[in-house]
């Protein structure tokens, strides 16, 4: 079995019990493996894990879908991301993005992807309009943050090409989110979880999906729910 997580609001989500019970699962069963799959950057990951407590991914999928890395190794998994830096238009992306009102830059390390705040005075239509311009994807998350990311590139496609290496069967898969950012992941086809106090857009994106299970429990408590739904990963548990 392989599960794919958002890290805030999922996997690092949920009360103090139902984190114990999944962290301690994934520390002791081998034949599960762990892909953390996030907005993050590679290093505020890396800084999570410094906390032991936490299980350890073998992959690292950040920047909502731009950067993947191995982390027993701390290498990009290739050919993933040189397809992924190649579609990347480089740093003016940044630079014409400024013509954007009621924008804020976040000041974190970006590499392919160019990440901002948000909010109702903010020229939404105009970020889309530059972002086709410069054959980037324009991603809105929990009503605050704006990515700007290498056209086609996004979660769902960064672990499909990460799968793709693994030759994986889909049905050992479970995808696992709570905010818009993490669609793509559900829009793939694998067995999914939208954990509870999930982002309302998601929650009605997804509804009609059939193989997503909408959890009752938040964030650690809704990807145990779902393991318990699908008879694939109760053996798991």
């Amino acid at each position: 079995m392989l599960l794919a997580t958002d890290l805030d609001g999922t996997f690092l989500g949920g009360t103090p019990e139902d984190k114990e019970e999944l962290y301690h699962l994934l520390h002791h069963n081998k034949e599960i493996q762990l892909v953390f799959v996030t907005g993050r950057g590679i290093r505020s990951v890396l800084n999570l894990l410094e906390d032991t407590a936490l299980p350890r991914p073998e992959y690292i999928i950040c920047d909502v879908g731009a950067t993947i890395t191995h982390l027993p190794s701390l290498a990009a998994v290739e050919p993933v991301q040189s397809n992924i830096a190649a579609k990347w238009p480089g740093d003016h992306v940044r630079e014409t993005m400024k013509k954007v009102k009621g924008l804020l830059h976040q000041e974190a390390q970006q590499q392919y992807r160019c990440s901002y705040y948000y909010d109702e005075e903010t020229d939404i239509e105009s970020a889309r309009e530059i972002a086709a311009s410069l054959q980037c994807d324009m991603v809105l998350s929990a009503g605050k943050y704006l990515d700007i990311l290498p056209g086609g590139v996004n979660k769902g496609y960064t672990l499909q090409q990460l799968l793709e290496i693994l030759v994986l069967p889909h049905h050992k898969i479970l995808v696992a989110g709570d905010s818009m950012n993490d669609i793509t992941m559900y829009e793939t086809g694998f067995k999914g979880v939208v954990v509870g106090d999930s982002e309302a857009e998601l929650v009605r994106r997804t509804a009609g999906m059939p193989h997503v299970l909408q959890a009752q429990r938040a964030g650690a408590g809704g990807i145990l729910e779902a393991m318990a739904f699908f008879p694939e990963f109760r053996s798991y548990l």
